[in-house]
């Protein structure tokens, strides 16, 4: 058989193959820095386009951002139920003062409403604006879409103090009928009774514990009839 000659490590055109790879890779990571960090002009758009799957196509959301007349569009795949989307991250990080987000659908932004109204209040705060292109009434660049989310925030508000208020009320109603909430009890009612009549006997708190495998703390917190018996000390036990 014969053999594939390869040059050394120090061979001229080694080399030069070693450089030419190089420079393309650091060509490559200068491009994507320079299209984040290159100067431009304000008030920009945005467009975000995500989808959930592989198999799932943007080609509708970019087409529709592009119409919309979006300056730069991000593009994710990633499920709408987590929080960490990095390019969603890195597109609210770059934007500023009077620039737009624009998005073909709001359940490709938001995950809920209270989600939505979150990443509302963020992009209010650094001075950019939302438009959502199927729903028109999303949109904070004028001036009735921000009274239509402000009634959306207001009815956010209102449904988490329902639930609260719920929450507490039925709560409420069933400690009076007896339930118990946290961690259920180790010992049953018929083995705490036993417990009990074995330290009225005269067995020590240790002994019950090792008996019914629990810590003696657990014997000390039940409710005892009377007071429990002290543990022997060091010296009671040596006489």
């Amino acid at each position: 058989m014969s053999k594939v000659l390869q040059a050394p490590p120090d061979h001229p055109e080694t080399v030069g193959s070693q450089r030419c790879k190089t420079y393309a890779q650091n060509h490559i990571v200068m491009q994507y820095v320079l299209q984040w960090h290159r100067p431009r002009e304000s008030d920009m758009k945005f467009g975000y386009a995500r989808v959930s799957t592989a198999d799932q196509h943007l080609d509708m959301q970019l087409q529709a951002l592009r119409l919309a007349g979006c300056t730069r569009i991000v593009q994710e795949q990633r499920s709408g139920a987590h929080r960490d989307r990095p390019e969603l991250l890195r597109l609210l990080d770059q934007l500023r003062e009077g620039d737009t987000v624009v998005v073909w659908r709001l359940d490709r932004l938001a995950r809920s409403t209270r989600d939505l109204l979150d990443i509302v209040a963020f992009l209010q705060a650094r001075g950019a604006g939302f438009q959502s292109l199927a729903e028109p009434w999303a949109d904070t660049t004028s001036a009735a879409g921000r009274m239509v989310m402000t009634v959306f925030a207001g009815i956010a508000e209102f449904e988490r103090d329902l639930i609260r208020e719920r929450t507490g009320t039925g709560r409420v109603a069933a400690q009076q009928r007896g339930v118990r909430f946290g961690r259920p009890p180790k010992l049953n009612a018929d083995q705490q009774a036993l417990v009990q009549r074995l330290l009225a006997e005269g067995q020590s708190v240790a002994e019950v514990a090792r008996a019914f495998r629990v810590h003696p703390v657990t014997i000390y917190r039940l409710p005892a009839a009377g007071p429990l018996p002290a543990e022997p000390s060091a010296s009671q036990t040596k006489e």
